[in-house]
């Protein structure tokens, strides 16, 4: 049926724009190369409960190294993952380690609340200790490289966005149920047999459930390519975790250097946080950047991110530059969200995405 709905998500095979900036998620999308997490399962990994966090941390960085190296040698042929041995303790574990570590004075996010969560304490997103989900599902409504996607919506997000069109989970206005992470795995499988090309970790927003993710992957027995669709807004400390086991970041860019992120998003320093995360995407995995364009909202951010964009990542990452922005929640506490896009803002963004020279751009 979504072939008949979403005719671009058959033609998007075909994209050579496409598969040139997501060549490897194309490849394990069809079964020809492992997900990364599946490769992190094999990568040994020594450490013990005594170690310190600086230590384990300094031991995650040898083995990223190491990571990117076999992952490497496996794509180009050279190693076979299924002769390699499952270990005791994989790069994985040491992941959720770390994870675990961070749970007790939680800084997975860039506002770094330090509550601790194992004692109850909740911080800025409200999350707990155990994955709150709203809905599971097969999603037609992403990008066409996606569709369909194995979308799972978790509860609570690091931002507070006063047009949220989520706002229902992000706000925790639901209750969502609780999954444990062998449950989540199985819906995770369930997903792909049914035919999702993706797992896609969505909220409200997933950084703050990042170590029970982490433990459901280890739960998960099929190759599925792991999509983090993030508000950006982590800590360098979740990018590290991240790389080795995200396969596609699907990222927002919201908003420009000034203060428009922390008046309608109450997220100061977007602009460094985002920028940096971005970065590190590239390095280790490959990228889908959103770009909501908001009314009033062209000149001081959509132009200075689409020129970031391209000047520090390349002309041909796959951008879609979005027109779905509707007055939401909140939004009409300030005055120019209380209103759609206009025709002339929507041409305006696409002429400012062809100054910018972006050549891989999707609405």
């Amino acid at each position: 049926m979504w072939r008949f709905l979403r005719s671009d998500a058959v033609g998007v095979l075909n994209d050579k724009l496409a598969k040139k900036s997501l060549g490897r998620y194309f490849a394990v999308m069809q079964n020809e190369k492992p997900a990364k997490f599946l490769i992190a399962k094999k990568l040994p990994a020594k450490f013990g409960e005594r170690d310190s966090l600086e230590e384990l941390w300094q031991k995650h960085v040898i083995l990223t190294q190491e990571f990117c190296e076999i992952e490497k040698e496996i794509d180009n042929g050279q190693r076979n993952l299924k002769e390699m041995r499952i270990p005791s303790e994989s790069y994985l574990d040491l992941k959720i380690e770390i994870a675990n570590r961070i749970l007790s004075s939680c800084h997975f996010c860039t506002r770094k609340c330090r509550v601790n969560r194992f004692a109850g304490e909740l911080g800025f997103c409200k999350c707990g200790t155990e994955m709150a989900v709203s809905s599971i599902f097969e999603h037609l409504g992403e990008e066409p490289e996606l569709v369909p996607s194995g979308t799972v919506f978790t509860m609570g997000c690091t931002m507070r966005c006063k047009h949220c069109q989520n706002w229902t989970i992000s706000q925790w206005i639901e209750k969502g149920e609780v999954y444990q992470p062998e449950e989540l795995a199985r819906e995770v499988e369930n997903l792909r047999a049914s035919g999702c090309r993706n797992a896609n970790l969505v909220g409200g927003e997933p950084t703050p459930w990042l170590g029970q993710w982490l433990e459901t992957f280890k739960c998960v027995n099929v190759n599925i390519p792991v999509v983090w669709n993030s508000n950006t807004y982590y800590s360098s400390e979740t990018a590290q975790l991240l790389a080795g086991f995200a396969d596609v970041y699907l990222l927002d860019f919201k908003y420009g250097p000034g203060e428009c992120a922390a008046k309608i998003s109450d997220a100061p320093n977007y602009w460094e946080v985002c920028t940096r995360n971005h970065l590190d995407a590239k390095k280790y995995g490959e990228l889908i950047i959103r770009v909501l364009v908001l009314p009033g909202h062209l000149e001081c951010c959509t132009k200075p991110v689409l020129n970031w964009i391209a000047e520090n990542l390349s002309v041909e990452t796959r951008v879609n530059v979005m027109f779905q922005y509707r007055p939401e929640w909140r939004a009409y506490e300030i005055p120019e969200l209380r209103r759609r896009l206009t025709r002339d803002e929507m041409e305006r963004a696409l002429q400012l995405a062809k100054e910018a020279k972006l050549t891989n751009i999707i609405t």
